[in-house]
């Protein structure tokens, strides 16, 4: 194949749907347990079957490119300096919480939810559900009550992942007492694991909930990490629509699909390259944390960055990135209105 202009490459993929899928398969490495019958069993939607018979997992997408030369990932918050987690650790600590799920009950298939913001643990939650097949879904803390259960209640989530609480804008944000009405809202929650943020003394909040247990407590629990395979569309996670016309509506996205196109979009739309630093400024509700986190099946390292992009000055991001070493910078078409009207020139 040779192609003259991206024009000539975006025709044929149209055109050709198997071949091109079937081009990415290979140029990717996709690694699967048992290899596809057919890229494409109907070309109808719904109802189309990608990669027919194949069995993989994300996850171990993921893992394939740790290392020990550079971090998986750095994070910065309003309450955090910045700080590097290791490959070894996030694998070591994604292992462990996967098999604490397991002693939980949780199999492949149930679903697994998260009251969460954009830090280290609610990735190292994401990717032991990954890891053995259950699937994610998740709402950002500023989310409020009524909100998260429209959302969550639709998917009868078997285990909660919370944090305590939050910090915006130098105020902090008690989300303890949200968590209570979750509980008593979501019939088919088994567990809770409480996440300290905001306050030190999880032990006590722990006990004035339900079946929950402390993120400490998972760790706990040394394992080897172990990647269920599963089928090409198994479903990874659950996004949601905005929810201006009723409920919000869920959306299912599975393990290949979610796989293939991320390694897509993340190499060859946005050039990433493994010496690249990846950010985009996001919440755990926002569908662009999901692909944020894809960053590490480009074999790239990504940037957390939890708080207001505003605090305590409309520069904050621009010194993360200066601090950080970023190479990519993403944010909101809103944010960077807001840093011309304050005439921040980043690099000057």
């Amino acid at each position: 194949l040779n192609f003259q202009t991206r024009d000539d490459l975006w025709q044929w993929s149209v055109d050709h749907l198997e071949d091109f899928w079937a081009s990415l398969w290979e140029y990717f490495h996709i690694q699967a347990s048992s290899p596809y019958s057919a890229v494409l069993l109907e070309r109808k939607m719904p109802g189309a079957k990608w990669f027919s018979g194949a069995t993989l997992n994300y996850a171990e997408h993921v893992f394939r490119n740790a290392t020990s030369s550079r971090p998986a990932l750095l994070f910065r918050s309003e309450r955090h300096a910045m700080v590097e987690v290791s490959w070894s650790e996030l694998q070591q600590k994604v292992a462990s919480i996967a098999q604490s799920l397991r002693a939980m009950g949780v199999q492949r298939g149930d679903r697994v939810v998260a009251y969460m913001p954009n830090i280290p643990e609610t990735l190292m939650a994401f990717l032991a559900c990954a890891s053995m097949g259950a699937t994610w879904s998740s709402c950002s803390p500023d989310f409020g009550t009524n909100s998260v259960i429209d959302r969550f209640k639709q998917i009868e989530p078997k285990v909660l992942f919370a944090v305590d609480g939050y910090q915006y804008g130098g105020k902090t944000f008690d989300r303890r007492p949200i968590i209570a009405e979750l509980q008593q809202s979501l019939p088919t929650l088994e567990k809770t694991v409480l996440v300290p943020y905001l306050f030190a003394d999880a032990q006590s909040a722990v006990e004035d909930l339900s079946n929950a247990v402390t993120w400490q407590e998972l760790l706990k629990q040394p394992s080897e990490i172990v990647f269920e395979q599963v089928p090409f569309d198994h479903p990874l996670w659950v996004l949601y629509s905005s929810g201006t016309t009723g409920l919000p509506k869920a959306i299912v996205q599975g393990h290949g699909g979610i796989l293939l196109e991320h390694l897509k979009s993340l190499t060859l739309d946005m050039d990433l390259k493994p010496q690249d630093r990846f950010f985009w400024f996001t919440t755990t509700g926002w569908m662009m944390w999901n692909l944020l986190i894809g960053g590490l099946l480009a074999d790239t390292m990504i940037l957390l960055y939890d708080g207001s992009p505003g605090y305590p000055a409309i520069g904050t991001l621009w010194q993360f990135a200066e601090d950080s070493g970023m190479t990519f910078f993403g944010a909101s078409a809103a944010y960077i209105a807001s840093c011309m009207k304050a005439e921040i020139e980043p690099g000057k």
